[in-house]
């Protein structure tokens, strides 16, 4: 059972994206990202362990106790690249770093193992690629914008992303 927490992006920001998208997608041959996945991980929280249905409750138990000590406003500018991600940038923030260092507190996963896993780097993944991403003409205008009121608990597999849970960020 593979599980993420994570901001879901509103229908005007997803239109504004799927426009980026539309822009972008014939200048690169990527595993571009369907839209209607588009989201903010707050926490990737990979494998849950052995008898994962039977724990699940305590994890939801343990995700709505999370909450934001600020309304957590979004902003998306801008494109960036890792060697294997073409992403769209959000700017970090006191109260989204915040959230994603409660979710992980609360779910008792720790980082992933990278270089730099002390530091939350939020963005929406764009595409992926088993090479090296292109050289893309990284654009640094606002995408789009908005005020989360809510993150959720999802279910990975076969490809599909399944919302298990969703938790209010009532400030």
């Amino acid at each position: 059972m593979r599980l993420f927490t994570a901001i879901d992006i509103p229908p005007d920001v997803k239109a504004a994206l799927a426009a980026l998208l539309d822009r972008h997608r014939p200048l690169a041959k990527l595993h571009w990202i369907p839209v209607e996945k588009l989201h903010i991980t707050t926490k990737f929280i990979g494998e849950w362990p052995d008898q994962p249905e039977a724990r699940l409750d305590e994890l939801k138990q343990a995700l709505a106790s999370v909450k934001a000590p600020a309304p957590v406003d979004i902003v998306i500018r801008g494109l960036g690249r890792l060697p294997r991600v073409l992403y769209a940038a959000v700017e970090p923030n006191e109260a989204l770093t915040a959230l994603a260092a409660a979710t992980e507190l609360a779910v008792g996963v720790p980082a992933e193992d990278r270089a730099d896993n002390r530091v939350y780097r939020p963005h929406i993944t764009l595409a992926r690629t088993r090479k090296r991403v292109p050289h893309v003409d990284l654009e640094l205008s606002t995408i789009g914008s908005f005020r989360a009121s809510s993150f959720a608990l999802y279910l990975s597999a076969a490809g599909k992303y399944t919302k298990l849970q969703e938790f209010s960020l009532d400030i």
